[in-house]
């Protein structure tokens, strides 16, 4: 059994930091633990409790970038940091959150802080390290 600490694609808005921890802080508290066998293939997630089982509103502000190439971006992915680098596959990089944009946008300034307002699902799915996504998100300031 390998186990990795690590945020991969999480978030929590905050409505008042002596409220809620950071989101950030938050992303960085998500655990994976990767199950690895001769026959077999787990991940397992544990989620602080300010991660809540059901869909939530959040809102988040970060440096995003196109998961795709293309004159428009449906989807993101954000990081609190520009030196984190979520495409480098290193486990060392800070965390990250996948976006799903409500509406396509024009393609983003990848060196301006955005705050985008949308909703925040676990993935459940035991194949893959992705924890939580972003969905039918809006820039809600840039």
């Amino acid at each position: 059994m390998k186990t990795s600490p690590i945020a991969l694609l999480a978030a929590l808005g905050a409505t008042s930091a002596a409220a809620q921890p950071d989101t950030w802080d938050l992303l960085d508290d998500i655990e994976i633990d990767e199950i690895v066998t001769e026959t077999s293939y787990e991940v397992k997630k544990r989620y602080p409790a300010g991660i809540a089982e059901a869909p939530q509103s959040i809102t988040i502000t970060g440096y995003a970038a196109p998961a795709l190439p293309g004159e428009l971006v449906q989807e993101l992915m954000l990081v609190a940091d520009m030196g984190t680098c979520p495409f480098c596959g290193s486990l060392d990089h800070g965390a990250s959150l996948m976006v799903s944009l409500a509406e396509p946008i024009p393609a983003v300034d990848e060196n301006k802080r955005i705050t985008l307002q949308g909703t925040l699902r676990r993935v459940t799915d035991p194949q893959t390290w992705q924890a939580v996504i972003m969905e039918d998100a809006r820039i809600v300031s840039d």
